[in-house]
């Protein structure tokens, strides 16, 4: 065995400033040993070296079941067309992850491994990454991928001519062009700002990522041409799908010999089926109304601590939330103990009006948590001359417990004054086409919307509350806050993250733009002899080592 102190040494002379410093953190003792694992990968040094340096073992998923089984899933039915560059809904992702793969992989533990990727190191200022390619990976039709399909792919996302869903995330971190070929096997990608995350932005956790042929021209449902473990069988919109096993997939053997997706509306028609014995997986399931597959002998639960939350916007800009003192108020008529007990049975963490859950490390405890108090909040309605209240309407959709605490926020309201209408809808009719003037998501002076889960918080920091967001419901326009989040985004030291974090969180608290009232688990569910399943607190399923007793 090599002593830990040599390995060191090796790694130091191997790296650069970025990743030394890391190093030093760890030594200094303000990284713990899961933080080097996740900083440590996150900057491009290698996992099994960590891993060496910690004196643990770092061993890929390896199939451990019978081959050729027939994995059956159910999910939630795609809203709109399976297309890489635009989807932006469950059902889509999940089939998209199936067929195609991502230059890197954003585990449960918040550590970022390579994919079709091998490697990855920023430059001292961290704002060009080089990345190397794995050789060798095949397209379903068999073509070769090189450099050329990644900065195809990433100009694609990348230009607003698209339509690109990617753009939440891209927008001010990479732009068209910004994505360079070094040689077949080598890309570097010149960012629009240092940004200490980087990887993240191209990892499953970014969904729309997916590495597609240079020459993809759309139309993705007739072909699902990826490079991964399954290829496209059948694709009957509104209906189903099924992929087969990929022979030449560069991970080696896949486990099952078909996969079978049935699309649902609705949760309980999916319990049924798994109690029932007609699926094998559930991609993802709520407390509300699932309880009876917590509780089912022959069902194992799948949870995942995560970041996800949903997210209430107030409008700043308007004559009914313009004055921060309302939004305060409306905030503290909430219960959020309450909340996580009574809709999750305990499956979620509270929130405290910052989208850096406490899930990431960067996150700062020392913050205040706003809690309950109506007496305070009835006072703040007063001071802003809204003592009688107002009648409003509250917008959403139909998803999981949202209706349910929908009522809850009605309830509230009510006891400063503000008589809530509510307006609850299906998914699709919700975002629209995510457009402002077309999306109740973007345009609803008071709504509650769907976050999912993010490996690092970036997207959730900007996309819904910087002033030029993509997704900004509350238009809220703060300078300060918009300086605080480049900080944090540029920075690759977890001390100075987790110093804007706080600082964040303090703005937040005080102009309370939108509310974080809980951050939830994702829960899906297997059959008792179902072993191998691998998932993202996004719904994602990685099936190749799957199999069925």
């Amino acid at each position: 065995m090599v002593p830990k102190i040599v390995l060191l040494d090796m790694l130091r002379r191997r790296s650069g400033a970025i990743e030394n410093h890391v190093i030093d953190e760890f030594l200094a003792g303000r990284l713990d040993r899961r933080g080097l694992l996740r900083h440590g990968s996150r900057v491009g040094i290698a996992v099994p070296l960590l891993a060496a340096i910690l004196g643990i073992k770092a061993r890929p998923a390896q199939a451990q079941g019978k081959p050729g089984s027939i994995i059956r899933v159910a999910q939630q039915a795609p809203s709109g067309a399976v297309e890489p560059v635009s989807v932006a809904n469950t059902g889509g992702l999940i089939l998209l992850q199936q067929v195609g793969e991502f230059l890197v992989r954003d585990l449960p533990d918040l550590t970022v491994r390579p994919m079709l990727a091998l490697s990855w190191a920023p430059n001292s200022a961290g704002d060009v990454w080089t990345f190397k390619l794995r050789p060798g990976v095949k397209f379903h039709d068999g073509r070769i991928m090189t450099a050329a399909d990644v900065v195809a792919t990433m100009d694609r996302l990348a230009d607003p001519k698209n339509g690109s869903n990617a753009l939440s995330a891209f927008r001010g971190v990479l732009s068209l062009g910004g994505t360079r070929k070094v040689d077949d096997l080598t890309v570097a990608f010149h960012l629009d700002a240092p940004n200490g995350n980087f990887p993240y932005y191209l990892s499953s956790g970014n969904y729309n990522s997916i590495i597609l042929p240079a020459d993809y021209a759309g139309d993705f449902q007739k072909t699902f041409m990826g490079t991964g473990p399954f290829k496209l069988d059948r694709f009957t919109p509104n209906v189903g799908a099924s992929f087969v096993r990929n022979p030449d997939w560069w991970g080696g053997a896949v486990l099952p010999a078909r996969t079978e997706f049935s699309f649902f509306n609705d949760q309980q028609p999916q319990i049924l089926a798994l109690q029932g014995g007609q699926v094998d997986v559930i991609t993802q399931f709520t407390v509300q109304g699932g309880q009876g597959l917590m509780n089912d002998a022959d069902v194992k639960v799948l949870k995942l601590r995560s970041s996800a939350h949903r997210q209430i916007h107030m409008k700043t800009d308007s004559p009914k939330f313009g004055d921060k003192r309302v939004r305060q108020a409306i905030a503290l008529t909430l219960d959020r103990p309450g909340l996580v007990a009574g809709l999750f049975r305990g499956n979620a963490e509270v929130g405290n009006e910052s989208p850096i859950a406490p899930i990431y490390p960067s996150s700062d405890p020392t913050v205040p948590q706003r809690k309950k108090d109506v007496e305070r909040a009835r006072a703040l309605m007063a001071e802003a001359g809204m003592e009688k209240g107002f009648e409003a309407t509250f917008t959403t959709m139909r998803v999981g417990e949202m209706p349910d605490f929908a009522v809850l926020i009605q309830n509230a309201c009510a006891s400063i004054g503000i008589k809530l209408n509510l307006k609850i809808e299906d998914q699709a009719a919700y975002y629209g086409s995510a457009k402002p003037g077309t999306s109740d998501w973007i345009d609803s002076e008071f709504g509650m919307t769907d976050y999912g889960h993010r490996g690092v918080p970036n997207v959730l920091l900007a996309a819904p509350l910087v002033s030029t967001g993509a997704w900004n419901s509350a238009r809220f326009k703060n300078p300060e806050y918009d300086k605080l989040v480049a900080d944090y985004v540029a920075a690759t030291d977890l001390g100075v993250q987790r110093a804007a974090a706080g600082k964040i969180g303090t703005v937040l608290l005080d102009e309370t733009p939108v509310i974080f009232a809980y951050f939830y688990s994702h829960l899906s569910a297997t059959g008792s002899g179902v072993t191998g399943v691998e998932k993202t607190a996004i719904s994602q399923l990685f099936l190749q080592n799957t199999a069925v007793a």
